[in-house]
């Protein structure tokens, strides 16, 4: 399937490594210009040398090494694509850690932190991406949120709070953005493969295979497996792509079945 992706310029935070590096990879692959941001510049940069050298069709990416818990640096993020290219037709606020402990452990100082992350860096760019969305005839808003923002469970806090927000954001931006044509959705991740079970693996000294089977086989998931990190760059691609153009305020779940909540 062709998702018509070829010359639209898509924004990704969070893009050095992980979820957010396959979805640069497939985006790039689909022909679709590519900002993408992280704190280090040497795996943006790392990133964007292996998609050039992989020879990936008209491939056109622009790493900028930004903090989205800065409005600066994503004033300049936002700049520079549009300097680059001239336009934005979507979006996804990726960018993002696990924070949960026991409530009666935590701070505020890691409340702050944990909304300042996945809640205001998300706020911020869309903000600023809204003009040039509107001014390209509409486009499309994709945010990586987790299952615990449907279905929290003890010791999920920040983290499932910081989700459930950026899920009703999801929900009222659908309704308030519609009329210009903006299309905002979710992706609510369960256990997928990423760079934070890879550093767990190495804390508990075995390998990443075996905590992914470990996972997969005792975590409840009907599927039996951990999702991969290409799970998500096909979905996301989707839901950013004309193929999905009557899709708007969904959470899709991305958990092999795993949520009681859909």
């Amino acid at each position: 399937m062709d998702l018509e992706l070829a010359g639209r310029v898509i924004l990704v935070t969070g893009g050095s490594e992980g979820l957010g590096a396959a979805l640069v990879r497939t985006l790039a692959a689909e022909g679709a210009r590519v900002a993408f941001c992280a704190r280090r510049a040497e795996a943006l940069d790392q990133l964007a040398d292996e998609i050039m050298k992989a020879g990936a069709a008209e491939a056109d990416v622009l790493p900028v090494a930004a903090d989205v818990t800065s409005p600066a640096d994503l004033e300049r993020f936002t700049e520079l694509a549009v300097g680059r290219w001239g336009r934005i037709d979507g979006l996804v606020n990726n960018a993002g850690r696990s924070a949960a402990e026991m409530f009666d452990t935590q701070t505020d100082e890691m409340w702050s932190e944990d909304l300042e992350l996945k809640v205001y860096g998300a706020i911020r760019l869309i903000r600023l991406a809204l003009p040039h969305l509107r001014a390209a005839g509409g486009g499309s808003i994709v945010n990586t949120l987790a299952v615990a923002a449907k279905a929290p469970g003890a010791g999920s806090t920040p983290t499932s709070v910081s989700r459930a927000a950026g899920l009703a954001l999801t929900k009222a931006l659908s309704k308030e953005l519609g009329r210009d044509g903006i299309r905002v959705n979710a992706v609510l991740i369960g256990l997928l493969e990423s760079r934070q079970w890879e550093r767990r693996a190495t804390e508990l000294g075995v390998s990443t295979s075996d905590l992914y089977a470990d996972l997969g086989q005792n975590s409840g998931i009907p599927l039996g497996r951990v999702g991969e990190a290409r799970d998500f760059a096909d979905l996301a691609a989707f839901l950013l792509s004309p193929r999905a153009a009557y899709l708007t305020g969904a959470g899709i779940n991305l958990d092999g079945g795993l949520s009681p909540v859909h």
